[in-house]
């Protein structure tokens, strides 16, 4: 067994500290203990994880998985830090801001091969050069920012004209109740629920009007974990690849193992999700979960170049990509 895990992710659930189990019944005798931490609420872009687990493709690379929902004020990469999570879906600009603070987390596999962010305007805004004067809603994250001075600039406008207002994570109602003129917000989650509920919304993507596609979330480890136990590594990442590759083939059994672990979830609503975020699992990419370092060096450098961080990440030390392609570990 790496480490007995149950008892510490136990009293993390009650103190709040962590999110709370979804899957793995207790790792054989022969199988290592790991645990995942979701970056967000479970949705379509976490199916093949979900598939994973239900269809014990960990169990046959000898890990038992557990997979957490972070609490509200989860952070994944001190979670990864301090040993309570093994593995961590994160943002990528999260891991870039990490890194320049030192703390030595590693990006293992691409779950998506795109960006996610867009920014979601009201109806009447026919490009987004007519955000310019009118206030738009964004998170507060510096990466919001940098997507939307992206978006607005690709489309010729000037993003210092813009308005820009802290809502939070209020994405949808905020621009519902029309209290602003557009949002910063993921199109494969809050763009396809404010598609549904009020069609005619607008949808700029950031990779179409400026950005550089990279892959919005990653799978991440601290490199202790790669130093100590690749092979858990290699066992889990091989595992999810094996589900999102299910999922690619058969959307239906994501969606049923989303569902059986998370039944307040609405069906529609993933239905809708998977159909739009299941392009982005392998776009431009040679195999699912890859992580191309000439893609990401040229994220890096965007990266730096909106001000999320002050110098391009070093590729090379931020991704560890030969665990996300076919092969043996080097």
């Amino acid at each position: 067994m790496r480490r007995a895990a149950a008892l510490p992710l136990l009293l993390a659930c009650v103190l709040g500290l962590a999110g709370c189990s979804l899957t793995g019944g207790g790792a054989g005798p022969d199988q290592d203990e790991a645990t995942l931490l979701l970056d967000f609420q479970p949705n379509a872009v976490h199916a093949g994880i979900y598939l994973a687990t239900a269809r014990d493709f960990d169990g046959a690379e000898g890990v038992d998985l557990d997979v957490e929902v972070p609490g509200s004020s989860t952070d994944g990469v001190a979670q990864l830090l301090s040993g309570r999570a093994d593995f961590a879906v994160l943002d990528i600009h999260d891991l870039a801001l990490a890194r320049a603070r030192g703390r030595d987390v590693v990006g293992v596999m691409a779950l998506v091969q795109r960006p996610l962010a867009a920014v979601l305007a009201q109806p009447s805004i026919r490009t987004p050069r007519d955000l310019e004067g009118r206030r738009v809603g964004v998170t507060g994250l510096p990466s919001d920012v940098a997507v939307l001075d992206s978006v607005v600039a690709g489309a010729g406008g000037d993003p210092d004209r813009v308005r820009r207002t802290e809502i939070g994570f209020n994405a949808v109602p905020a621009l519902l109740s029309r209290r602003v003129a557009a949002v910063t917000a993921f199109w494969n989650v809050e763009g396809v629920e404010l598609r549904a509920r009020r069609p005619g919304i607008k949808e700029f993507r950031v990779d179409e009007l400026g950005a550089p596609s990279y892959p919005e979330l990653v799978l991440a480890v601290a490199r202790t974990t790669i130093q100590d136990d690749p092979e858990l590594v290699r066992a889990v990442v091989g595992s999810l690849r094996r589900g999102y590759r299910e999922v690619l083939g058969d959307p239906e059994a994501g969606i049923g193992a989303l569902t059986e672990e998370e039944p307040d979830l609405g069906r529609d609503q993933l239905e809708r999700e998977l159909d739009a975020v299941s392009p982005a699992f392998t776009a431009g990419a040679r195999t699912y979960g890859e992580l191309d370092p000439a893609r990401l060096e040229t994220w890096a450098r965007w990266e730096a170049r909106t001000g999320i961080v002050d110098e391009p990440p070093v590729v090379a030390q931020a991704f560890a990509p030969r665990f996300s392609t076919a092969g043996q570990i080097e």
